[in-house]
């Protein structure tokens, strides 16, 4: 095989690798791959491309920037193109890219920065005013995000200059704190956590509701001109200065530099910070500053030759593992944890890794003992990359058998990696269980939010669900900022949760794969929650819409002593444990409606209740699975739908007939 063959099969397999990685970065938000890795993988194949010219498809990843623009958002083409950079791994690839430059001009500056790790963004201001803005999408197509940028504290509404037109160029990212703070209440409302910042942001940005963006504390640098009207400047510097009078935040400590070796020692200062910034940095930035230099030099067709980025490696060190501790996290998993020997890692000490879960240690074999390398992903988790030496007589990781904060017994279920603790009770999991427990969807216990359920576990006022029932308005007024009034309102609002139907507290429980839906399944096939912790397994799976998975977990959670403990403290303290509905009958036991326009005396919940009454079921679309369609005025689709199938029409009267009305 010649190396030209070689080289094309290399130069296929890179293809198919970034656009996998692309698509999992860009577009779908989950990463497998850092961010360096994924810039090596390119790296290689633009050296492929640019040896053999003939290899340089017009489909190939290197023509593009981004990801594509996602369809729930409305596209924006780019007047001026979004341009990604050329990335360089060493100094003897700066010194090509100044070799370069200088061959234009000999005189030319630089101006280097920090490369902010987030989501680039396109602003558009007119006569001052933000009028719209937009993901880079693929370089010339973005979204437009408009409504939740607005949502951005540091992006300017109004600039302090009337300019008839600019486009301005920044990036948006999650300050190190709000990303900690955010992978912290995913973790405790059961959420896979953000692997990064820069997902965070993207995840963010991506959202349809822009009240979820404003609670994210996203933040942006806005670090370049696309076009503007009405102004001129000349160089890069003097236009971060303009941008900074506009009400701009620009990217910090920018300097500018007329030699390569100078160049070097900025970046290399830049880089011996990125453990101490409130913000992830990937790289550095090294800018042509003069813009008639960098119309000389022009771009290729994706990177500007007058810009190169810097991209730092992570920092590796090696150290060893003193031991593995198991934490039970707020959803019940169980977390195995690497103690470490203590060691400097970008800029900051590390003295333990989390190692996720069983099949993570198994498959890099980490045990206590172990020389293992380790660095921070995204320069602020800390993670074990794998081991490099066992110590003589070790063994293989083992999970504990029961959990280390109650010592129940654990499981891992089907399909999932986590080990998980399912007692209602066990300590580790009493915040996130309380406030499941309180939510909207379940007892929906108004003023017993997140702060005051900690405030009063901090103080060992409730250790269980039925504890808040044991409450007095005095206790709850001693605390700080809750007053007699709010003491008042919140005993009140308890004492109204006790008479919420069952269906409520079902949910309540926090039983594994069981949510609101499934809980009303349960209460209308059983009706009393005894009857539901008498109910085998078999007999919750027959339920049509609950399956086995979700049978097997509710029978387990009432097989344990501390689930019935809990309901019957429940029930003690006065809680709702029946169906407040009347059962009527089983006339439609087995048969399914779905209901469609407006009916003349009912509306859609008190229709629904009826049929559920007499052992029914309402769905929400049509199908052969459909036995009768109750049709009101201006129905629509569904109508259309059930004449097509077959599906017997029945009008409000006949239904009343129906139930002997």
């Amino acid at each position: 095989m010649t190396d030209f063959d070689k080289k094309k099969l290399r130069a296929l397999e890179l293809t198919d690798m970034i656009n996998y990685y692309s698509q999992k970065y860009y577009e779908q938000d989950d990463p497998e791959i850092d961010d360096f890795e994924f810039d090596k993988l390119m790296h290689e194949l633009i050296s492929i491309e640019e040896e053999f010219p003939s290899l340089l498809k017009p489909d190939s990843p290197t023509h593009r920037v981004g990801g594509k623009a996602d369809g729930q958002f409305t596209s924006v083409v780019h007047e001026v193109r979004m341009e990604s950079l050329q990335d360089a791994f060493s100094e003897e690839e700066l010194d090509s890219f100044d070799k370069r430059v200088k061959s234009v001009n000999i005189s030319a500056r630089y101006v280097v920065e920090p490369k902010i790790d987030g989501l680039s963004v396109s602003l558009e201001y007119t006569d001052g005013v933000f009028v719209r803005g937009s993901t880079r999408g693929d370089g010339d197509i973005g979204e437009d995000i408009t409504a939740n940028l607005r949502t951005i504290q540091a992006i300017p509404l109004k600039l302090k200059k009337k300019i008839p037109f600019i486009e301005v160029r920044g990036e948006v990212y999650m300050p190190t704190r709000s990303f900690i703070d955010l992978v912290e209440k995913q973790e405790l409302n059961g959420e896979i956590p953000f692997k990064n910042p820069r997902n965070a942001a993207a995840g963010s940005l991506r959202q349809k509701n822009s009240k979820v963006t404003a609670g994210r504390k996203l933040d942006i640098f806005v670090f370049n001109i696309q076009r503007m009207d009405g102004m001129i400047v000349e160089t890069h510097m003097s236009s971060l200065d303009f941008l900074k009078s506009l009400g701009f935040k620009v990217i910090p400590f920018y300097e500018s530099f007329s030699s390569m070796e100078e160049v070097k020692s900025m970046i290399k200062t830049i880089g011996e910070k990125r453990g101490t910034l409130a913000f992830g940095i990937d790289g550095a930035v090294v800018k042509v500053d003069d813009f008639e230099v960098r119309k000389k030099l022009g771009s290729t067709s994706k990177f500007p030759k007058w810009a190169v980025a810097f991209k730092y490696p992570p920092e590796e060190k090696i150290t060893k593992v003193e031991r593995i501790d198991v934490n039970v996290g707020r959803t019940g998993a169980l977390t195995p944890v690497a103690i470490l020997t203590p060691t400097l890692v970008a800029g900051s000490t590390v003295s333990r890794a989390v190692l996720h879960n069983e099949d993570n240690i198994a498959q890099k074999d980490i045990r206590v003992g172990d020389t293992v390398i380790v660095r921070k992903a995204g320069d602020i988790i800390p993670e074990v990359l794998k081991s490099l030496e066992h110590e003589q007589d070790s063994v293989p990781f083992e999970m504990p058998m029961k959990c280390p904060s109650c010592s129940s017994p654990v499981r891992r279920e089907e399909g999932e990696a986590a080990v998980r603790c399912n007692n209602p009770q066990c300590p580790a999991q009493l915040l996130r269980v309380l406030i499941h427990f309180c939510s909207r969807d379940s007892m929906d216990i108004e003023g017993l939010g997140e702060a005051v359920l900690r405030t009063l576990v901090a103080k060992d006022m409730i250790n269980t669900p039925s504890d808040i029932y044991r409450l007095k308005a005095e206790d709850i007024a001693a605390l700080e900022r809750l007053g007699e009034k709010s003491a008042n309102n919140l005993i009140e609002a308890i004492e109204q949760s006790k008479s919420n139907d069952l269906y409520r507290l079902i949910t309540a429980l926090g039983i594994r794969h069981v949510g609101q839906k499934g809980a009303k399944l349960l209460e209308q096939r059983f009706y009393t929650l005894p009857a539901i912790m008498e109910a085998s397994a078999d007999e919750m799976a027959q339920i049509e819409g609950f399956g086995s998975i979700m049978a097997s977990s509710v029978r387990y959670y009432f097989d344990l002593p501390q689930s019935k403990k809990l309901v019957q403290e429940l029930e003690e303290f006065g809680v709702n444990i029946k169906s407040k509905k009347t059962v009527k009958g089983s006339r439609f036991a087995g048969k399914v409606f779905v209901l469609t326009g407006s009916l003349p005396n009912y509306s859609r919940a008190q229709a629904t209740e009826l049929i559920e009454s007499f052992g029914g079921k309402a769905s929400s679309s049509v199908s052969k699975k459909t036995d009768y369609v109750l049709a009101g005025d201006d129905a629509g689709s569904k109508l259309a739908k059930a004449r097509e199938l077959g599906i017997k029409v029945i009008t409000e009267d006949e239904f009343n007939t129906m139930i002997d009305i």
